[in-house]
């Protein structure tokens, strides 16, 4: 069986992460997802352990303190956070485990060596169309929404820590390019030697068949 992988998808707020992993995930239906935490309140149409859990500041914090989360951060004025237990469950399996994670905790994770993702940066094509996106789903007010555009600034200046970027101009190109990524970090050497070996032992258990030649 091939190890799982932890697959980082980050973007600055309304670079599309979201929409393209519901995407990809549809295309690979074995792709192993941790639903995040947060303590930011549910918008118009999310449900609990869809988009997110929703929890309470001091809940979280408890949880931070026991050392439950594989990363987490405080964005926007709101925490996030993964899962170690909901991503030890993935794991467990051999699966790949695709997660939503915020910039500052996609850099935490990349900077814990043992775990080595894959890390895949959302970028939107200009700063126009990353502002027309989030006016257009009116989820935050005027002061939320002047703060995500600011820090945007400094989100899209990390893409150059990522191992991959995709540009998410159309969805359709942007899943099938995200979707290519996974595919394709799946036939990695390392993670093939299993099979290898396998095939390797066929060989050696046919060398008699040229015995003498």
């Amino acid at each position: 069986m091939v190890a799982g992988k932890l697959i980082i998808i980050s973007s600055p707020s309304g670079g599309g992460k979201g929409t393209l992993i519901k995407e990809v995930r549809g295309l690979l239906p074995d792709l192993g997802y941790s639903c995040s935490h947060t303590t930011r309140p549910k918008r118009f149409g999310e449900e609990e352990g869809r988009e997110y859990y929703f929890i309470s500041p001091d809940e979280f914090e408890r949880r931070i303190e026991a050392g439950e989360f594989l990363e987490y951060a405080n964005v926007h004025g709101n925490y996030y956070g993964t899962s170690l237990a909901e991503s030890r469950k993935v794991f467990n399996t051999g699966r790949d485990l695709i997660v939503e994670v915020d910039v500052q905790g996609a850099l935490q994770i990349m900077d814990k060596p043992e775990i080595e993702p894959i890390s895949i940066f959302i970028l939107p094509p200009s700063f126009e169309v990353l502002r027309a996106r989030l006016t257009a789903r009116a989820t935050e007010d005027a002061d939320e929404l002047r703060t995500r555009l600011r820090n945007s600034f400094n989100e899209v200046m990390q893409y150059s820590k990522f191992d991959y970027v995709i540009v998410n101009e159309d969805l359709s190109t942007a899943t099938r390019q995200m979707a290519s990524i996974i595919i394709a970090s799946r036939q990695q050497r390392d993670r093939q030697e299993s099979a290898v070996r396998g095939i390797l032992d066929s060989f050696d258990a046919s060398r008699h068949l040229f015995e003498g030649e």
